[in-house]
């Protein structure tokens, strides 16, 4: 397909001529999303800068029965924000907030706003939005309601689901819903809940409105080192199942350490370690000493080699800005990156890590593990020169194990940045024909 002039011409006249991108080489940066495993050239990219244009560009498009693809920021890790051959509508020039209830504890935000500028205007009130994805500082709202984004504090304050009220969203034909979360039986179909995380599939949110959350009193945050990944895991159930509910609990193995220590994103974890657990937990302040006591001890009971608090709000921000990081700290070892992102039972955590490091040395790839330990959310990434075909090979080989093996431990195949392109062929060893029917009829409903 090549691009209609008139097409273009009519793009421009909604949102100015510099928001319409049809230039090849322009093009390039839009091709992939953060994992550059897949690679897909749009038609042309098209930005509005307010909900008005939005809507007219969906109308633009779908009476020239031309297809579209939304995108936020592009820090997606499954592939699934890309347009092949057809339109991509980028919405990050939606950024306004725009209502801040510190009463109702709401906030009204366009779908551009990024995660971590709306807790930054939070902040002063006292509120915080608690769904904090490591992509925070350039992740949006609309793609955190797209991919049902999580996060390590998803543990205790669950993922983006749990946070939004309502929605307004057009549809593919450009038609406007306003969508709610149901309060209770007669409110009939949870649609919201169905549209978050359907990945773009049926419908674009122009503007959502989300709960906020009060700032803790106290927080404590603890850094545990282990000399066996067995014993990271291990300690990760005995603290869940210890009654305490941290707000994260974050596994780094020694090939992760390894890479932060050794980039600019140094937090000072020990690098000798085989692993280390970072585990934070806050509430009254009372409560939470008394947790983080129990939580050191449980560690140590558990074989920590050694166990540290944070000593002031820098530290702590540095114990996270590792974590955080530790996916481009990876960049540095080689072009390509694959993240994994499958869910397992917590308490096979250990035997399905054993099992990952077989099937990475009988591959002959190297993965490193940074992961949710506290909700079994994995993520097994393999570092990898795309431009050697052998090489890809085996990471697609090792990939597929893993993942077949997380699916026969009773797992599933994403817990927060969804299926894409990535996770299409695993669809159909996890759900029924029937299944997936209805998930295409739900989508042709919208």
């Amino acid at each position: 397909m090549t691009v209609e002039t008139p097409l273009v011409a009519d793009l421009r006249a909604i949102v100015g001529d510099r928001h319409v991108i049809d230039g090849r080489s322009s093009l390039l940066v839009y091709e992939s999303d953060a994992s550059p495993g897949y690679r897909k050239r749009p038609l042309l990219a098209v930005f509005p800068g307010s909900r008005d244009e939005a809507i007219a560009v969906g109308r633009l498009l779908a009476a020239r029965g031309v297809a579209f693809v939304p995108r936020g920021s592009g820090t997606g890790l499954s592939g699934g924000a890309l347009a092949d051959g057809i339109v991509l509508l980028g919405l990050q020039r939606l950024k306004r907030i725009l209502a801040l209830d510190t009463v109702e504890r709401t906030a009204t935000v366009e779908a551009g706003v990024v995660n971590a500028a709306l807790t930054a205007a939070a902040a002063p009130h006292g509120l915080h939005y608690a769904p904090d994805p490591s992509s925070q500082t350039a992740c949006t709202i609309g793609g955190n309601v797209a991919e049902n984004a999580g996060g390590p504090h998803c543990l205790k304050y669950g993922v983006t689901l749990n946070h939004i009220l309502t929605a307004t969203v057009m549809l593919p034909n450009g038609d406007i819903v306003a969508l709610r979360m149901p309060r209770d039986a007669r409110d009939g179909y949870d649609l919201m809940g169905a549209f978050v995380g359907s990945e773009g599939c049926f419908g674009v949110a122009l503007d959502v409105t989300v709960r906020l959350t009060p700032t803790p009193e106290a927080i404590r945050t603890l850094l545990a080192d282990f000399m066996t990944l067995n014993d990271a895991a291990r300690t990760t159930s005995a603290v869940v199942a210890s009654g305490i509910v941290p707000a994260a609990c974050e596994l780094m193995d020694q090939g992760t350490i390894r890479a932060v220590e050794a980039s600019i994103y140094a937090a000072g974890y020990p690098t000798d370690a085989a692993a280390v657990l970072l585990i934070e937990v806050d509430g009254a302040a009372a409560a939470v000493d008394d947790d983080a006591a129990r939580v050191e001890q449980i560690c140590r009971e558990h074989g920590a080699r050694s166990v540290r608090l944070a000593s002031d709000p820098a530290d702590r921000a540095r114990l996270w800005h590792g974590r955080k990081k530790a996916f481009g700290a990876m960049g540095r070892m080689a072009p390509n990156l694959s993240v994994q992102d499958a869910v397992v039972p917590r308490t096979k955590l250990a035997e399905i890590l054993a099992a990952i490091a077989e099937i990475s040395a009988r591959h002959g790839v190297r993965v490193c593990n940074v992961f949710h330990a506290g909700d079994g959310n994995l993520h097994p990434n393999i570092s990898y020169d795309g431009r050697n075909a052998a090489e890809t090979a085996r990471v697609h080989e090792a990939n597929h194990e893993i993942m077949s093996l997380c699916i026969a431990a009773g797992g599933t195949i994403t817990g927060e940045h969804g299926v894409g392109l990535d996770k299409l062929g695993y669809m159909e060893k996890l759900f029924a024909p029937d299944t997936l029917d209805a998930m295409c009829r739900l989508r042709d409903a919208f």
